[in-house]
């Protein structure tokens, strides 16, 4: 049998049945297998360097300084320790009116900083920016600073120059090629300035309110016995520690666990790509299903042949098993191939966002992209092949029977098992995957709907223009609606995508920024001092900065509401476990902010008593709050109980300060405060945030246009990859516009053999093919271009929540790009249709 299926296999190999199955088995696999092979490497690369992505074998990251008990529990084992202190603030070179500075990440490190891996060190900007360098062997001496080679340009210093932080100036002397527990470098937007734990307290940088992120790195020795052990006991003891006492503002980092942020990061990529290369992988199964039945269809003869010459139902099914098992081993294989080429182009459009070295890739990508092959092809390839056992042998002198059918359930049943199965594996959540599973079926049957009506529509037109060749065109359309609304379906799927990343992303893009007022915010002060908020008022106002209102920002944890403490498992879900697990920046006025508006209750009075919150509408709904609960915030060890007497709707998009909580004045005179402001500088006068960073060290400016320029720097480059990736989808597209026109390729040869005996020329028929593929083309291109115009317009109305403006441009694309596809694939399909001679044709009919 196997020595039959082979010389079958042969046979319709080179009669080209097995071509079209094979190209589109390999689209569907190599969208999934680049996604595939790019987060398999990110992950091995996390796995690889667990040690370094810590430092240490455990860190404990925490919002205030770490616990002395926990520091001698450590000692107390024979741990290893060391310290880093991170936080924003703004780097200084230059003097007087030459001076320039820039908003840096600082890290101060103590002796013995890396416990676990390589910082990695030199002073050429060149093998910097490639991250090669030699290993330190100590940290930065007391009165230098190593900082990224990036900031060199961006301050004009060199090595051996100076730069201020703070109070204090330092000597620049080495670049950082490598920093191990940096990570791989993920939205890392502020260059690092790394300095001697010694010298923070000299910079007067850390003030009531600052921003700082402790960290006790902790490590057992190679000389201690069982270290792994030891190390990961005192792990478990921090963990029940932070448990018992109900400890917020600190996590615990190992390496079983280690950075879970940017495993989280990844496994969302992980997600997001599969799902888009997976609607790629749905469209060719279209294609594949559609391939399939047309192969059914031309081995009806052949098969009740072979009935005939002795072979049963169960050895004409084995032998067409093995055929299509070796075609989709075959087909798997050159999808792994193209997919492994293709994640080399997404890690060189997302270099820049991963670390600059990579493990080699492991094997499971190519099985589980062989295995996604098997499952698409025994999923929608096999059905329509299991009714050649059926085949009765009769067929030899009755061709005209119909071919035998299966239950039509159990055909589509298993497809759509299929569907759900690929879904669940590649979303690795089931709501997420019901979820995309709905948006691809409706997408499909809204836009079947409405093909089919326009193929309905079509239909009176046809003696509108009086030309043979049109309505030949619309004959043929009307003669297979079914076939022509899957090809208009699939077709603008694929383009609908593309078109939402490319012409509806500038859209939307230019609608935020017009939405933007002109004279919204580009500049944040945050650490202001209560003494210097005079003097700093009275400087902008002087450069032409008209509005520039200050407010307290006091920082505090929520601890209680109602009574009962508050945890990040209180919530169920991601965003309110985070917001009960950080920090709040509170504020306090007596005066409710111009921008926000009260949505329930009533703004406090502020008198004497007990205190009142004001809140966010929306942090009230994440978080279930409503008017008449009791919050307890810890402000700097000092328990604060505020009841919700408001709720408040702010305006996000004025790009003003805004606050989730603001609590009347009275009930916070004795706390701790630092004040905060935003506004719009003129053109001009960039002088004077050199200025005041000059003046006050303390402050942190943010350039909120930069910061904006660097995100959408990163965004362009995540867009472009996934772009890539929709390639691939348009691909499937046209497979499936091609399948649909080679599966009624046997009867427009009949049809063209027919006309042309009939009088119709060759080019009358030419130019009818022409018309009825830019047709399917054009509403193709029009349906995926209101698809993409409702895409922008509902992320614009309800998520970003700016006013949205139709561009003619998204429509004039998508017509044309959808009639130029439309016009290949049918080229492709049908180019042999009106090469064979009339009369061949009739004799075969």
């Amino acid at each position: 049998m196997l020595k039959l299926a082979l010389k079958m296999t042969l046979r319709d190999w080179r009669a080209g049945q097995l071509r079209f199955l094979l190209i589109a088995l390999t689209v569907a696999v190599a969208a999934l297998s680049a996604t595939g092979f790019f987060i398999d490497r990110l992950r091995s690369g996390l796995d690889r360097d667990a040690h370094q992505l810590l430092g240490a074998d455990v860190v404990v990251n925490a919002d205030l300084p770490v616990n002395p008990a926990w520091r001698a529990e450590a000692a107390r084992r024979g741990l290893l320790m060391t310290d880093t202190v991170s936080f924003p603030s703004m780097a200084q070179a230059g003097e007087g009116e030459q001076s320039t500075s820039l908003l840096a990440s600082l890290k101060a490190v103590g002796p013995g900083y890396p416990l676990r891996g390589q910082l990695k060190i030199t002073t050429n900007p060149e093998q910097a920016e490639q991250s090669y360098g030699t290993a330190a062997n100590s940290v930065p001496a007391p009165g230098t600073v190593w900082i990224d080679a990036g900031l060199l340009g961006s301050l004009k210093t060199s090595i051996g120059g100076q730069i201020k932080l703070g109070d204090k100036s330092f000597t620049v002397a080495q670049l950082i090629a490598s920093e191990p527990d940096r990570g791989a470098n993920f939205l890392a937007f502020a260059p690092r300035v790394m300095f001697a734990l010694g010298d923070v307290e000299a910079t007067n940088l850390i003030q009531p309110g600052s921003r700082v992120s402790y960290r006790l790195l902790v490590a057992a020795p190679s000389s201690l016995k069982n270290a792994a052990a030891v190390a990961s006991a005192y792990e478990q003891w921090l963990q029940a520690q932070i448990k018992q006492n109900n400890i917020k503002g600190v996590r615990v980092e190992s390496l079983e666990n280690g950075r879970p942020e940017m495993r989280a990061t990844l496994d969302r990529a992980d997600r997001f790509l599969s799902l888009v290369g997976l609607l790629s992988a749905m469209l060719a199964a279209v294609a594949v299903a559609m391939a399939a039945r047309r192969f059914m269809q031309r081995h009806l003869d052949a098969c009740a042949m072979l009935r005939c010459l002795g072979l049963t139902q169960n050895e004409v099914t084995l032998m067409y098993l093995i055929e299509f098992l070796m075609v989709g081993l075959a087909g798997s294989a050159m999808g792994v191939a193209v997919g492994f080429g293709g994640h080399y182009v997404l890690l060189e459009v997302l270099g820049k966002l991963v670390s600059a070295s990579l493990p080699a890739p492991t094997i499971y990508p190519a099985l589980q992209g062989v295995a996604t092959g098997m499952l698409l092809l025994a999923a929608f390839a096999l059905p329509p092949i299991l009714q050649l056992r059926k085949v009765p042998h009769n067929r030899v002198i009755r061709r005209e029977q119909d071919p035998p059918q299966v239950t039509a359930l159990a055909t589509y049943g298993l497809g759509l098992a299929g569907f759900v199965a690929l879904l669940l594996w590649q979303a690795g959540d089931a709501q997420l995957a019901l979820y995309t599973a709905g948006g691809f079926l409706g997408a499909f049957a809204l836009f079947g709907l409405v093909g089919w009506a326009a193929l309905a529509a079509l239909k009176p037109m046809r003696r509108a223009i009086d030309h043979q060749s049109w309505r030949f065109a619309i004959s043929s359309l009307q003669r297979r609606p079914g076939a022509t609304v899957v090809q208009i379906v699939s077709l603008a799927l694929g383009m609908m995508a593309l078109l939402v990343l490319t012409v509806v992303r500038g859209d939307l893009m230019t609608a935020w920024r017009n939405a933007t007022p002109p004279d919204a915010p580009n500049r944040f002060i945050i650490n202001i001092q209560p003494e210097q908020a005079a003097d700093i008022g009275k400087r902008l106002q002087a450069a032409g900065v008209n509005y520039a209102p200050q407010y307290p920002m006091i920082r505090g944890r929520l601890t209680a509401v109602n009574g009962k403490p508050v945890t990040a498992e209180t919530y169920t879900d991601d965003r309110a476990k985070g917001l009960a697990d950080r920090e709040f920046n509170l504020s306090t006025m007596a005066r409710m902010q111009a921008e926000n508006k009260i949505s329930a209750g009533q703004w406090f009075a502020d008198k004497p008593g007990a205190p009142e919150a004001s809140v966010e509408e929306g942090i009230a709904k994440t978080l279930k709050w409503k008017l008449g609960d009791k919050l307890r915030f810890d402000i700097a060890g000092t328990p604060v109980d505020a009841t919700i007497t408001s709720l408040r709707k702010l305006e996000w998009g004025s790009m003003r300060v805004n606050f989730f909580v603001i609590i009347n004045p009275a009930a916070m005179t004795e706390v701790s405060q630092s004040w905060i402001t935003a506004f719009h500088l003129p053109q001009g006068q960039g002088a004077l945030m050199n200025a005041l960073t000059r003046d006050y060290p303390n402050l942190t400016i943010v350039d909120v246009g930069g910061l904006l320029r660097q995100v959408q720097a990163v965004l362009d480059q995540v867009v472009t990859a996934v772009e890539f990736l929709f390639v691939f989808t348009l691909a499937s597209g046209v497979l499936v516009l091609y399948a649909a026109l080679m599966g009624s390729q046997d009867e427009r040869t009949r049809e063209s053999g027919l006309l042309r005996a009939l009088g119709a020329t060759r080019r009358q028929l030419s130019q009818a093919q022409l018309i009825e593929f830019s047709l399917v083309g054009a509403l193709s291109g029009v349906l995926a271009a209101s698809g993409a115009a409702a895409m922008g317009w509902a992320l614009a109305t309800y998520q970003f929540k700016f006013a949205w403006s139709f561009s003619p441009a998204v429509w004039l694309v998508g017509l044309v790009a959808g009639a130029l596809c439309a016009i290949a694939g049918g080229w492709l399909g049908l180019r042999n249709v009106l090469r064979q001679p009339p009369l061949q044709t009739l004799r075969e009919a």
